[in-house]
């Protein structure tokens, strides 16, 4: 379990909305963030937001400015999934991560983002946040009145991730080894097929060529068909080192080597210069052997340099039949016979396909039953848990439930074999209805602050931000709010933006929004409260214009409560 751990380290904005430059340094814990109606609490969120990959419209740019500037720097002591993600994207920086977006006033099309200083799409930065942050909005309870994103809650609440993936992988291998029976089982007519696969292969196997043979082929090619240049050029080379005249090269060579064998006779340091010259000379005689047999063993057979081509040109017809380089035919002749095999063994195939599906079904039950209980089982302690914070949120006599539906599928389902019903009664005597259908927006906003309270710190992201989830309350339901966010705060840092001083007490920090202007723009303000600070924003948020010595008293006796 975390303990005060800090993992949004700063937040920088810089002509956002009406901010025109700003820092903020965020501490452990609960921090709370208060002001008054109007000053802009909750832009801290929307830039945390639009970091978190959101879309941006134009409007986010200060007014008059070219561009807005947002920064967050993450520690990542406690975010071992961030970690991995960075490294599998090769966007590893050590132990801290920094997120940045500008935002330019031509809107999102104009929107750039960075991870660690590399350019980075708005898809990854919404893929890196799902591992850093957890934000919670107004109106998130709408979530809550989907029954898919039920499911996925009481799943999580019961921790049923392995028995989810004990279900899921068997489902999923049912389908492919049914797809696969369907396309064996005679619902096409693959003789064709077949009598298609056997053309191509004997026409594959008489032309296709390895890649060493059709090198080969075409050094063969390029041989015969200059033949004539070659025969040609290598006659002249031989005429050039030993031909009938006076002046080829190796005469020239011999004579030298008789004039350098009489001076090294006078002079032994012409020795050297006579031993490269009987070098030169064998290898020139070599070289001219070698020319003379090249000339004499020459092609200049017609048939065969027609025979190359037709080759060739077939070879190129197979390639562009089968769409595929000359040098891969070989290759493709191979996946048509394993093809041809598979077809010709479909009657095998299939019966192996029917025993693995019916041992994938076997297993299928036996793991959804155990995730039947098990969510039965969790529904149970879901329903009695939110039941009882519906109390301490003042309503008294409701109740929450869990229903549970057994769903008859003909295919095995990777959720499991159920649907289930968030089931709500708001005052005694009433029956349970679905929650998709209560009435009272006011009863629904705190339904679901129950159920979100109840399963706040289920996964493992340190940080939680809350942007006013505790509208529509007040008194002791909303100091039992502040209380939960407060004990929450002991294990994750929580950010809380709230109208409430009954919440704003129970902050370890204090973050007031103030808003200015001088009549040509507007501007806010974003101070870190000390002791003193505190209690005054909480007496105002109290008394309201003024404050009196009595809301100052009640104010400090609401920190003092809080500890």
């Amino acid at each position: 379990m975390l303990a005060f751990v800090r993992m949004l380290e700063t937040l920088y904005v810089k002509d956002f909305a009406i901010v025109g430059e700003a820092e903020i340094n965020f501490a452990t814990g609960l921090t709370v963030v208060t002001g008054e109606t109007g000053a802009g609490k909750s832009l801290l969120v929307d830039a945390l937001l639009l970091l978190a990959g959101a879309r941006a419209e134009a409007g986010v740019v200060r007014h008059g400015c070219e561009r807005a500037e947002l920064v967050a720097t993450f520690a990542l002591d406690s975010a071992p999934a961030a970690r991995a993600w960075l490294k599998a994207e090769e966007f590893d920086d050590g132990d801290a991560c920094q997120l940045r977006r500008v935002i330019r006033n031509e809107g999102s099309s104009s929107s750039r983002a960075w991870i660690n200083g590399r350019p980075a799409t708005l898809t990854q930065l919404s893929a890196l946040a799902e591992s850093l942050l957890e934000i919670h909005g107004q109106h998130e309870h709408q979530a809550l009145l989907e029954r898919a994103s039920q499911l996925a809650l009481l799943d999580a609440y019961g921790d049923h991730a392995a028995m989810l993936a004990a279900v899921a992988a068997p489902a999923r291998r049912w389908r492919e080894v049914d797809a696969e029976m369907r396309a064996l089982s005679g619902e096409h007519d693959h003789s064709e097929r077949i009598g298609l696969l056997d053309h191509q292969l004997v026409e594959l196997d008489r032309h296709a060529l390895t890649p060493a043979e059709l090198d080969a082929l075409n050094e063969s090619h390029k041989r015969l068909a200059n033949a004539g240049q070659l025969l040609q050029g290598s006659g002249a080379l031989a005429d050039l080192l030993d031909g009938d005249s006076e002046f080829t090269v190796l005469r020239a060579i011999g004579r030298a080597q008789n004039e350098l064998t009489r001076l090294a006779e006078l002079d032994a340091n012409l020795g050297p210069a006579r031993e490269l010259f009987d070098a030169a000379a064998i290898q020139l005689g070599e070289a001219n052997a070698l020319i003379a047999r090249y000339r004499d063993a020459l092609d200049l057979d017609p048939d065969r340099l027609a025979e190359a081509e037709a080759q060739i040109t077939k070879l190129h017809e197979l390639s562009r039949k089968h769409r595929v380089p000359a040098a891969e035919l070989k290759a493709r002749a191979e996946a048509l016979r394993a093809e041809l095999e598979t077809l010709r063994g479909a009657g095998e195939r299939l019966q192996v396909l029917e025993r693995e599906r019916s041992r994938l079904l076997q297993d299928y039950a036996a793991a959804a039953a155990k995730l039947s209980a098990a969510r039965a089982a969790t529904a149970r302690r879901l329903g009695k848990d939110v039941t009882a914070l519906m109390a301490e949120l003042g309503m008294s006599g409701g109740r929450f439930e869990v229903e549970i539906e057994k769903v008859e599928k003909s295919t095995p389902d990777a959720q499991g074999a159920e649907r289930i019903e968030f089931l709500v009664s708001a005052n005694p005597g009433q029956p349970p209805r679905a929650l998709r259908k209560v009435a009272s927006g006011g009863e629904l906003s705190r339904i679901s602050l129950a159920i979100e309270v109840a399963t706040l710190g289920l996964d493992e992201i340190a940080t939680m931000v809350f942007d006013e989830v505790d509208s529509g309350i007040g008194g002791a339901v909303a100091e039992v709010v502040g209380q939960k966010l407060r004990r929450l705060g002991d294990k994750r840092q929580v950010l809380c933006v709230t109208h409430l001083p009954q919440v704003a007490a129970q902050g370890h920090a204090h973050l007031r929004v103030a808003k200015s202007t001088d009549g040509k723009s507007t501007q806010i303000h974003i101070e870190a409260l000390a002791e003193k600070a505190r209690r005054d924003e909480i007496a105002r948020m109290l008394g309201g214009i003024e404050i009196t010595r009595e809301t100052l008293a009640h104010a400090r006796q609401m920190l003092e409560r809080a500890g």
